[in-house]
């Protein structure tokens, strides 16, 4: 399984409903995609205080490389992540992705 992480750094100026607007759609359109096991997002808490740049954040858990690389190539995925970056400080620049590869 791989945990496909993103973690964002959205303006301040940006429009928050815009944003859960945008991660709304993403999960809505994730869980159309064969492959996906889950999609989760939500503000970034930073209970421990090591994270204060990423203000939001989802992960989508893909039941493998495959189904990452459909959902990454797909052009609903390009138009939902052009959206996100807009909102983002300094754009695709304040994104960050994590791709985790588990045992499960």
């Amino acid at each position: 399984m791989i945990l496909h992480c993103v973690f964002c750094d959205v303006r301040p100026d940006a429009n928050r409903a815009e944003c859960h607007a945008v991660l709304s759609d993403l999960a809505q359109f994730s869980h159309t995609l064969d492959g996906v096991l889950g999609f989760d997002h939500g503000p970034n808490a930073d209970y421990e205080g090591k994270s204060p740049q990423v203000t939001d954040g989802f992960v989508i858990r893909f039941r493998d490389r495959e189904a990452l690389a459909h959902y990454a190539d797909h052009p609903t995925h390009k138009a939902l992540g052009a959206r996100l970056c807009d909102l983002c400080e300094g754009g695709a620049d304040g994104i960050m992705v994590v791709d985790l590869v588990t045992n499960d």
